[in-house]
């Protein structure tokens, strides 16, 4: 398979026992025999461009003669990264077809046709297969044009250069280049279970275009043009852009019915949906048989070996599945509509009945998800501003009359510890890790030390004595104790 910002195949054979001219005639009929298109012709050669269909991707074949060599050479049209072996391809069909027209001539009728072909070529055409290869200009030129948006391809530059432009702005307010920090992810608006489902659902679609590093990034990216530069073109700028977004979505809740904690991002779900669009096509009699299985085995192989390479650690495979299977039903639902391209109503309707079946299922899906994660921590908040409370009560006692501050101390103070208690019994209920649980048992420690503490300030005051001074001492000791471990804990997060 080549790669590159050009993807080509060069093969040099020689001319054995026939002349270079009588080796041009053949060449030329074999083009013919493929199917192909001869763009120009020269005394030393020719160039040709392969014909197929809509989505398939195109190559240059240019064939030079010189002494007794014979350069072939298939290049890619477009702005195509990866050709999955097709360029060799080319020229294995080409040879196969060369020798198979070269048994059909004698020596004498090679020559006649090539005096015929010689007569018909205009002077000159001989510089056509001179011309220089690319400078390093060039090819940065052609490389920096697959973020700029062309006909046919609008949407993806688009995507890439938001998806570019936000990491940037990450990077820009200190966010870590290759791997960022877990909290640093979620302010940014990863998409993470307790807050999504906590009402901040924005982040269904915000995640799609954050990046957990640079690599992650780059990969994403490659991916996304890739299918871009194969699908955009056929499927038109709503459906893609329709596409893109909806199985973002699908993605995205797809990740947090199968991840407790896992703070997710990344555009490979929507990513993984395109393929799946693309997959779906490749599986229908919208796309000429002939390019029909090289396609769905090369999409297929690049979309199962990232779906096994996914099931490592920190990589989230649900919004994979999520992505992909989403595209799959997106990709059969476009049929029709793609096959009546004159029709531009029956394509909205398209997209808004895969739209609304889209986030329709994905907001029952949603509101089945347990959240207990996000109904714990909203408990924990309402713990925090009742602990407030608790502690205002013996805020400034000095500055309180004897009866006002022991009816703060026995109706305020310890009710408010009493309602705190209450709230980890409901926490207690909730489907919760094993560390969460311990932490609990402290918090529950806790507010008994100071309903004790509570009680023995409140005889204190009431008896006007220092009887109870050593054990108030010591629990608040232990309530110290619990507070420096807290806060060790939240340290080492």
């Amino acid at each position: 398979m080549a790669i590159g910002f050009t993807p080509k195949y060069i093969e040099t054979q020689y001319l054995d026992d026939i002349s270079r001219e009588q080796y041009l005639v053949i060449a030329i009929e074999t083009v013919k025999v493929l199917g192909w298109t001869v763009k120009k012709t020269s005394l030393s050669g020719l160039i040709a461009n392969t014909s197929k269909g809509i989505f398939s991707k195109n190559s240059e074949i240019r064939i030079q003669t010189e002494g007794d060599e014979v350069t072939l050479k298939s290049t890619s049209t477009g702005n195509e990264l990866a050709d999955w072996g097709r360029n060799k391809k080319n020229l294995a069909y080409f040879n196969k077809r060369f020798y198979e027209v070269r048994s059909t001539y004698s020596l004498k009728q090679l020559d006649e046709k090539y005096n015929e072909l010689k007569e018909s070529i205009p002077p000159g055409d001989d510089d056509l297969l001179q011309q220089p290869e690319l400078t390093s200009g060039e090819k940065a030129k052609r490389f920096f044009s697959l973020f700029v948006p062309s006909e046919g391809y609008i949407v993806t530059p688009i995507l890439m250069d938001v998806n570019i432009l936000v990491f940037l702005l990450m990077i820009i307010s200190g966010v870590g280049f290759f791997l960022p920090d877990t909290q640093s992810m979620v302010n940014w608006g990863a998409n993470f279970r307790p807050l999504t489902l906590s009402g901040e659902w924005w982040r269904l679609i915000t995640n799609c275009f954050l990046h957990i590093g640079f690599i992650h990034l780059i990969f994403n990216m490659y991916a996304l043009v890739y299918i871009g530069l194969l699908l955009e073109k056929h499927l038109g700028t709503s459906r893609y852009i329709a596409a893109y977004l909806l199985t973002g979505v699908a993605a995205s809740v797809n990740s947090i019915w199968w991840h407790d904690l896992t703070v997710s991002a990344g555009a490979s779900g929507a990513i993984f949906g395109l393929y799946g669009v693309f997959l779906a096509l490749l599986t229908t009699s919208f796309i000429e048989k002939t390019t029909r299985k090289p396609l769905l085995i090369s999409i297929g192989v690049f979309v199962a070996y990232n779906l096994i390479y996914g099931l490592k650690a920190g990589i989230d495979n649900a919004a994979h599945f999520g992505g992909l299977i989403s595209g799959i039903i997106i990709g059969y639902a476009f049929i029709p509509s793609l096959k009546r391209p004159e029709n531009k109503d029956f394509k909205v309707i398209t997209i808004s009945l895969l739209s609304i079946l889209i986030v329709c299922s994905s907001i029952v899906v949603a509101k089945n998800i347990p959240n207990d994660l996000g109904i714990y921590e909203a408990k924990m908040n309402q713990f925090v501003v009742t602990e407030k409370k608790a502690l205002g009560v013996i805020n400034n006692i000095y500055d309180k009359s004897k009866y006002r501050l022991l009816y703060e101390l026995k109706y305020q103070g310890i009710n408010y510890w009493q309602d705190n208690l209450k709230l980890l019994d409901e926490a207690d209920e909730l489907k919760l890790n094993d560390k969460l649980y311990l932490r609990n048992q402290k918090l529950r420690h806790y507010c008994e030390l100071r309903i004790k503490c509570y009680n023995l300030m409140y005889k204190s005051i009431d008896e006007r004595t220092h009887d109870y001074d050593t054990q108030i001492q010591d629990y608040n000791k232990q309530i110290q104790d619990i507070i420096s471990e807290f806060a060790a804990d939240q340290s080492s997060q």
